[in-house]
């Protein structure tokens, strides 16, 4: 009994000794602290508006079957280009695009503006299905093309582009407008190009989207002219994977479509999933059609970009936990935690087409990352398991 007092009174000792010492270790050493963060460095980015337009061309429009037609011309007009003359078979379309642009020339056909030969470009927003055909007579004429997403609808429409993009030269470029047409995104790919974050491994894309069929034509729900939605919304987020991760070549690894909502249209999709990777990096991305309406806007976008030394979030059209509008960006790295507002970023994308249409250069986006990303995104629907379909 003695030898277990004593015992007990050295254990007690000890035990008083080393909460003391506790006592004088500093409190970060504790992981109750790994959860206190300070608020992030928070910077508004100023205008950075070119002041150097140097070139010009002359453009039209066929099709406006979608209203990323505006944000297309309004690109163009903005880094140099002219509107000529645009065309479309719905009269309805055509008011409302003339009563936005009231110096349009309104042709008479499709045909008038793809003989014309003072024309050097041709944008379109026109049905899914119907924008690789007409980029394909625009390049036969002599112009280059500027197509909405998914700007190629099958891999039998894309063998069939490639041919005549290689055959006649001209540019082929579809706007994937969530990089190409969002400031946040564009500050990423400044902020990965600096290595803010090291090496970037990987990519994850989320892209919700509000559905409201009332507002929606007949087209959209049929994937054999809209494509489905891997090919679709799936293709901004092919983009952006090889952007970021600065690769050339990619390959599909799994991808699943379903339609949990909208079982009263059975071939429609409501939701995909798909994984894709590189030689050093992989990618996955979601999408679906269920952003609910108590949301403020059309879907809260965001993309994630992991580098060996740090990661970016970008929460492209709303924030949340409350912070106003959209274009935000968050950066993390070994050295500080920062958060951007990137509304004034410019975006170079309308500029640099203009000029790679008079110079003959790829700086706006090179013609093998364009058919790359689209590519990605047919197979990633064509081989897509099926899920609730």
């Amino acid at each position: 009994m003695p030898t277990n007092r004593r015992k007990f009174i050295g254990q007690s000792f000890a035990s008083v000794a080393g909460i003391a010492a506790i006592g004088m270790i500093p409190n970060h050493i504790f992981g109750h602290n790994l959860h206190n963060t300070s608020r992030p460095e928070e910077i508004i980015l100023p205008v950075n508006k070119s002041n150097s337009i140097k070139e010009s061309i002359r453009f039209s429009v066929i099709g406006l079957n979608h209203s990323h037609i505006y944000g297309m011309v309004d690109s163009l007009l903005t880094g140099g280009g002219t509107m000529v003359a645009v065309y479309a078979k719905e009269p309805e379309l055509l008011q409302q695009f003339t009563k936005r642009y009231p110096k349009v020339k309104i042709a008479k056909s499709e045909n008038e503006i793809i003989v014309d030969n003072t024309i050097q470009l041709v944008a379109s927003a026109a049905i899914p299905i119907e924008r690789a055909p007409i980029g394909i007579r625009v390049m036969q004429s002599g112009k280059d093309f500027m197509a909405d997403k998914p700007g190629i609808l099958t891999l039998e429409q894309l063998k069939e582009v490639k041919k005549v993009q290689k055959e006649t030269k001209r540019i082929y470029s579809i706007m994937y407008s969530e990089r190409l047409g969002n400031p946040a995104s564009i500050k990423a790919g400044e902020l990965v190009s600096a290595g803010a974050i090291g090496k970037v491994v990987q990519t994850i894309g989320l892209g919700p989207h509000r559905m409201r069929p009332e507002s929606r034509p007949d087209w959209f729900f049929d994937p054999n002219k809209a494509g489905g939605i891997l090919c679709d919304i799936g293709s901004h987020q092919c983009d952006q994977f090889l952007f970021y991760t600065n690769s050339k070549q990619a390959d599909v690894n799994f991808s699943q479509i379903g339609n949990f909502k909208n079982s009263h249209n059975p071939i429609y999709q409501d939701f995909g999933d798909m994984s894709v990777r590189s030689a050093h990096a992989t990618g996955y991305i979601r999408i679906d059609w269920f952003t609910p309406e108590g949301l403020g806007t059309w879907g809260d976008g965001r993309t994630f970009i992991l580098g060996t030394e740090g990661y970016i979030e970008m929460r492209k059209y709303i924030d949340i936990a409350g912070r106003e509008g959209g274009n935000h960006l968050f950066l993390v790295n070994q050295k500080e935690t920062k958060y951007y507002d990137c509304s004034n970023i410019y975006m170079p994308y309308g500029e640099q087409l203009v000029n790679d249409v008079v110079h003959r250069t790829e700086t706006a986006m090179t013609q093998e990352h364009c058919f790359l990303a689209t590519e990605l995104a047919l197979k990633g629907q064509k081989m897509a398991h099926k899920l609730n379909v």
